[in-house]
């Protein structure tokens, strides 16, 4: 079995974002895989890797549907924002997910019709990472 890592990095200079991730996971052919297991994992608690449709109105709809789940203010209705101001990050993560699974079959990845792979920045403004990992034949 082959195994290949890789750590894609970003920093967003805005609080929030949704970035197609999918070229730069597609463009990790020097696995080598053709049969196998892609993980697309985000290496930070305030950030998310999701797969949904590349849809500006989908975006906008998730960004107010978020915001009313965990409002980012008043920052004071959160304890954990005692010198910090991202409680509502980390539950906008915990929501979007940490991470998925993607088939590689034929040495490409196997998705649905519309499916990308995006990372969610939910606490933007410094550098985070993202580990790809594929495992396979």
């Amino acid at each position: 079995m082959k195994t290949y890592r890789k750590e894609l990095f970003f920093h967003v200079p805005t609080r929030r974002a949704f970035i197609n991730i999918t070229p730069e996971v597609e463009g990790l052919r020097a696995s080598g895989v053709k049969e196998g297991l892609v993980l697309v994992n985000a290496m930070h608690i305030t950030a998310s890797v999701f797969i949904n449709d590349d849809e500006s109105g989908l975006h906008h709809d998730y960004e107010a549907w978020l915001e009313k789940l965990a409002p980012h203010e008043p920052v004071a209705q959160y304890r954990h924002n005692k010198g910090e101001d991202n409680a509502d990050a980390h539950m906008k993560r915990q929501i979007m997910g940490r991470e998925v699974v993607v088939a590689v079959t034929d040495g490409r990845l196997d998705f649905g019709t519309w499916e990308q792979i995006f990372y969610g920045e939910f606490d933007g403004r410094r550098r985070k990472r993202v580990l790809v990992k594929i495992i396979g034949e």
